[in-house]
């Protein structure tokens, strides 16, 4: 449903403001300022629905590695979650019910795909353009796209020569039965744990090309069962308990990170336990056996992928796949492994931020050049240049431990005293000063040097590098930081 542009450019409730996505980030910003008493708030969403990553993933096993009385908006608990670690359709629900409850779908205009946006500093706001040729203007502009929107493909020899069925995880094929078929699945990543033992019952054979294995955490999930979601509904403070209880586990192994290795240590030992428990075969073992500390890379949780690997019709392969030739992967060792159906479990395109919009800031700056070498912004949320845009789920605000809609809810409310300011100070735009961004950053790289993320490759860093995608914190740390807008960190400029 594509609504009729509507006219923005502020209202006696305060500045207008245009929301880039209407996954968690964007409707979370838009539930603050609404709350917040600003009502000229409109969200453009590309889709024809809303969800963000719980909308487009939807392969099978599909769900959230962070327990759902955490992975929640604090103030809209759920106390019938189906599981501990609901699946995507009962977080997309969640996320549909929160948008009616608050009166949002009046305010998001679906099918509608910002290009580019460039600020006009003689009115003091954004000319936003969308792919139907619409320009649109608001005071204020939140992008809120998240940083796991854009499927990676590998850069493989071949790969379009495959003839049989080929689709990545995150635009999964439904109508592609799988029954009897010969599987090939790319990658070990997030997804790839909690498909491959989804479809291995049902395939032929099924090769896994593992380029390096991940840590793999037990997951204690459970079935929340009727008495439960009663206890949780009716018993004052049952569910605000289950929440704070993931909620330190999680601060405590956030610190393992940087400040306490000891912690990392016994998180290794869980995991190498797990391993062990679950995989007899000391071969296998040992091509499953991470050669890196654990938190380099995103650990994922399952409690049946290494039993699925184990089953006879499956396939760990370690050899590098050099091209795709029509029949399937060839590797190394110069084998081709014939198959019927490719799955690139390959993951996304964490590291380009607001790829492919054109931003251009003041002075017609872009926003891609000023992140030629890496992106970067003031706590995630402002950059230099680029008056009145407040970003959600921003470079360095992504967590390897915690939930993510708790750094976004920091986020929102981080913003919603950003547009306070301005509604204060009608006629004029705000913008964050270079040296508390730039000393931010600073010490922001400082600390990400002592980081596990530094000793192997993922998708957190950058070519050169760079790790511009985590948080090296507790979430309690950057709720702390952004609890107040420091005036000073900003300049405030009268339009024209």
């Amino acid at each position: 449903m594509t609504h009729t542009p509507r006219p923005v450019g502020g209202t006696r409730s305060g500045p207008s403001v245009l929301v880039i996505g209407a996954g968690f980030g964007g409707i979370g910003a838009a539930i603050e300022l609404r709350r917040g008493g600003f009502r000229d708030v409109t969200i453009l969403e590309r889709a024809t629905d809303l969800g963000g990553v719980w909308r487009e993933n939807t392969y099978p096993g599909a769900a959230c590695d962070v327990p759902s009385p955490l992975y929640s908006y604090s103030y809209e608990p759920k106390p019938d979650w189906p599981q501990r670690y609901s699946g995507r359709a009962a977080i997309h629900e969640y996320l549909t019910g929160v948008a009616r409850g608050h009166g949002l779908f009046d305010a998001i205009e679906f099918g509608v795909e910002v290009t580019g946006a460039a600020f006009d500093e003689h009115g003091g706001r954004w000319q936003v353009r969308t792919a139907d040729g619409t320009t649109r203007f608001a005071d204020v502009l939140i992008p809120a796209v998240g940083q796991l929107s854009r499927p990676a493909l590998p850069t493989i020899a071949g790969i379009d020569t495959f003839t049989g069925h080929a689709f990545h995880s995150a635009h999964w094929e439904h109508d592609v039965d799988l029954t009897g078929k010969r599987v090939a699945c790319i990658g070990t990543g997030a997804s790839a744990i909690q498909f491959v033992p989804e479809i291995q019952p049902v395939v032929d054979r099924l090769t896994v090309f593992q380029r390096t294995p991940p840590w793999v955490i037990p997951k204690f999930d459970t079935d929340y069962s009727p008495v439960q979601h009663r206890i949780f509904a009716r018993v004052p403070g049952m569910l605000s308990l289950e929440r704070l209880g993931w909620w330190s586990i999680g601060e405590f192994v956030s610190l393992g990170l940087v400040e306490f290795p000891a912690i990392a240590r016994l998180v290794t030992w869980i995991a190498e336990r797990h391993l062990r428990k679950q995989v007899e075969d000391p071969r296998l073992r040992a091509v499953l056996t991470p050669d890196y500390p654990i938190g380099c890379k995103r650990a994922l949780f399952s409690n049946d992928y290494y039993p699925a690997l184990t089953r006879p019709n499956v396939r760990v392969e370690t050899a590098a796949i050099t091209e795709i030739t029509p029949d399937g992967p060839r590797t190394a060792d110069g084998v081709v492994h014939p198959v019927d159906v490719i799955i690139y479990g390959t993951g996304f395109k964490g590291t380009e931020f607001l790829w492919p919009m054109r931003i251009l800031g003041r002075n017609e700056r872009q926003l891609a050049d000023t992140w030629a070498d890496g992106a970067h912004a003031h706590y995630g949320i402002t950059v230099p240049g680029f008056p009145n845009l407040f970003m959600v789920y921003g470079p360095n605000t992504n967590l390897g431990v915690g939930s993510i809609v708790y750094m976004i809810e920091s986020q929102a409310r981080y913003i919603r005293q950003a547009v306070r300011l301005l509604a204060e100070h009608p006629g004029s735009y705000l913008e964050v000063r270079d040296g508390p961004e730039r000393e931010f950053n600073t010490a922001l790289q400082k600390r990400l040097d002592r980081t596990p993320w530094n000793f192997c490759g993922s998708w957190y860093r950058t070519a050169s590098g760079r790790i511009t995608n985590n948080w090296p914190g507790t979430v309690t740390s950057y709720r702390r930081r952004t609890r107040r807008l420091k005036p000073d960190d900003f300049a405030l400029t009268p339009a024209g």
